[in-house]
Parts: structure tokens; sequence; C-alpha cells
């Protein structure tokens, strides 16, 4: 990569209004630029200018369904930097919010929320070092499921695919075959994602992805209105316990 390719990737995050329109982004849905605006404060001719940058600078995806424009976060990878940088921003001090009703959201936010298409907060934290405790998930050498944890999954009857509909132990012998000559593979089956609460890492990838939609799906989990913030229910309480030994006392 040249350097001025770097700089103009770099200065595409650099600046306030895209940003705030970037960690919106991170609950994995498509937004339309009238919802960004509002979402910043900004006008929908200034909206619309920063997005036409951000999609043409490969950071976010269009699409058009009749009169209306939605944009998502290009890839996993576009929030995987996103969360990285969010991380390492955040201030030593953080700021009081404002208002009880910040206060409220912001506990909601570092207790559970979604990280684009996996979980994040202590409750992403727990579900990882769970999974690592019990030796389904290895941490020494980067991220990256055991063969426990894939029989765990598929006993799960959570399927780790790819794109191109490659269970995880292809994928995963693809990647490492890829890793041996050089290359890389499109989306690993586990990655390290640093939470910019926590402080550390949890797991994102083809697994934190299915864990995510699983949880969802299955009620382990609900959304907290319309924003990214999750919470544990009582059927995730048991099931989480009895799947992996988490006290429901370290889910609320």
């Amino acid at each position: 990569m040249a350097p001025r390719h770097l700089a103009a990737l770099a200065a595409l995050f650099a600046d306030e209004t895209r940003a705030a329109f970037l960690l919106a982004l991170l609950d994995g849905r498509a937004w339309t630029a009238g919802e960004l605006a509002r979402h910043a404060g900004v006008a929908a001719s200034t909206a619309s200018e920063h997005l036409g940058k951000l999609v043409a600078g490969g950071v976010l995806a269009e699409e058009r369904q009749g009169r209306h424009r939605y944009v998502r976060l290009a890839d996993p990878g576009i929030a995987h930097l996103v969360e990285d940088l969010a991380a390492r921003s955040e201030p030593a001090v953080p700021e009081p919010p404002r208002g009880l009703r910040a206060v409220r959201a912001g506990e909601a936010m570092a207790r559970g929320r979604t990280c684009y298409d996996h979980l994040a907060g202590r409750l992403g934290i727990t579900l990882t070092d769970a999974l690592t405790a019990r030796g389904l998930l290895r941490q020494d050498t980067g991220f990256a499921l055991t063969d426990g944890g894939l029989a765990w999954f598929a006993a799960l009857g959570v399927p780790l695919t790819s794109p191109a509909g490659k269970d995880g132990r292809a994928v995963k012998k693809e990647q490492e075959g890829k890793e041996g000559q050089g290359g890389k593979g499109r989306r690993p089956v586990a990655r390290g994602c640093l939470d910019w609460t926590e402080r550390r890492p949890h797991l994102a990838g083809l697994a934190g992805a299915a864990l995510c939609r699983h949880a969802l799906d299955a009620g382990w989990c609900v959304r907290i209105g319309s924003g990214r913030a999750v919470k544990v229910t009582a059927d995730g309480e048991r099931a989480l316990e009895s799947l992996l030994g988490i006290e429901p006392a370290a889910l609320r």
C-alpha cells in the first residue's frame, strides 16, 4: 500500500460527523441518510456529502430501494477497524455522561451490546472467557477455536459458515494452508476484537457472528430499544449456565 492510500483512508475517519455515522452503523443495520443525519445532528445535505465520501472510499456500501438510499459498513473488517479505533481513542478518564438517560444508556452499552454482528461489552467478554476456560477457544497464539470448540458449535446446531457456504472445519483448514503460504483467508473462524469498554478482546469472526445470531434467535438475548445494547433473558441465563457454566449474576 502506498502512503497516500493509508493517508486517504485515515482522512475518512478524521471527521466528527463521519465518525458518528460509523459508530452508529456498528449495530450491523443499514441506515438511511436521513436517519444518520438526525443521529449526528447535521443537515441532510451535509450527511449526503459525507456519505458520498465514505462510499467512494470503500468504507460504506450503498443500497437503493425505490427512493430510499441505505448505507451499511462495507464488510466485517471495516467494523473491526472502527471498534478497534474506538477502543484506542477512549480517553483514560472518561467524560461524565450528561443526564440520567445518558448514564443508563452508557451502563446498558457497557453491560452488553452488539459490535456489528457479534457480542461485546461485559457480556461478550464473559462469553469469551467461558469458552476459553472450557478449552473451546484458544487465545495464547491469537484467537482460534479448538476441535472441541468446533464440536461444541456443531452440537449446539450453530453452523459456522463462510459467505461461500463452507463449514467451520473447512474454512479453518483452508486458512491454515493459506497462512503457511503467506496468504490470508477471507474471514477467520475466530478472531479477537478489542472491546472499547472492557479494554480486552472479545470473540469475533464467523464464530462470534454465529453465536450472536443464535443468542438473538433463541431468545437468550434481546435488544434494548432500537440501539446496540442487549440484555440476557431468563432463558439465556439458564442456557449459558448449562452450556458454559456462567453464573447468572455475571450476566446482569
